[in-house]
């Protein structure tokens, strides 16, 4: 089961155990969910929209490292212009723990639970309104 996540503006795609560096993320938790997601597959059942928005990935967080450094040499021709710099983003270790579906909303199931005892009558509401027939008879 893979997933499609969003992280410091970038997709990172994720399954189960994986290692991966993120932009640096600012916590005091030991771990981090993801959600909403953007794509899902379970076992060749690929989940998107409204299914991969209940679908939930946690992760460990590992540590805080520098990236890789980004050489920017500037330079016009012809006029003695030339600048270097450099840079290193600090980045966030995780690791995927788990990547689960998510099960129906809790809203739907409450209101169906609601609506039952109204639709159906009690058993001594209809005896009485059978007794009442019988006496106006």
């Amino acid at each position: 089961m893979y997933a499609v996540i969003k992280a410091g503006g970038k997709q990172h795609k994720v399954k189960t155990g994986d290692v991966l560096e993120i932009e640096l993320m600012h916590t005091d938790d030991d771990t981090v969910t993801f959600q909403p997601l953007l794509v899902v597959d379970d076992d060749g059942k690929t989940h998107y929209g409204k299914e991969a928005a209940q679908a939930v990935v946690t992760a460990k967080l590992l540590g805080e490292q520098k990236g890789d450094k980004v050489h920017v040499f500037k330079y016009k021709n012809k006029s003695g212009y030339a600048r270097r710099q450099g840079h290193r983003q600090l980045m966030t270790l995780i690791e995927i723990a788990e990547v689960k579906l998510g099960s129906a909303p809790k809203r739907a199931a409450a209101q169906t639970s609601e609506h039952k005892p109204d639709t159906k009558p009690a058993k001594d509401e209809t005896a009485e309104t059978a007794e009442a027939a019988e006496a106006a008879e």
